[in-house]
């Protein structure tokens, strides 16, 4: 396992209701290192909206290489501070398939807060 995702959908497997999707912004010079948090998209580039992920390893092969179909990447915009040992408990929870959906936990993981913390980063120049 490599990584941990969520925000697509509520309890019970619901879709989640989403905004419009976001320009990706890969090219930001942050990398998918253990701990970062990333947005989750589909094989086009720029349709991020609701998903996220957060990285059990460092994924070099998630990160952005050229503006290009083959080299987007996934846009890392946050990192775990405190509380990874949550992110590796939830990692370890039983999974299954549902609806059409590969490594589902079989009972629902709700992260109920994060906080954030410091000032946005600004992207290198």
């Amino acid at each position: 396992d490599f990584m941990i995702q969520g925000g697509g959908m509520e309890p019970g497997m619901d879709q989640k209701q989403t905004r419009a999707s976001i320009r990706n912004e890969a090219n930001n010079g942050l990398k998918n290192v253990v701990g970062s948090v990333a947005m989750a998209r589909t094989s086009e580039p720029h349709s991020a909206s609701a998903q996220f992920f957060i990285n059990l390893k460092d994924n070099d092969f998630l990160d952005y290489r050229a503006s290009n179909s083959q080299g987007w990447g996934y846009c890392v915009f946050g990192k775990v501070v405190k509380g990874m040992d949550v992110v590796e408990a939830i990692a370890r929870v039983s999974t299954t398939n549902k609806h059409g959906h590969q490594n589902v936990p079989v009972d629902d993981v709700l992260i109920i807060k994060a906080d954030i913390s410091g000032e946005p980063a600004e992207a290198p120049q």
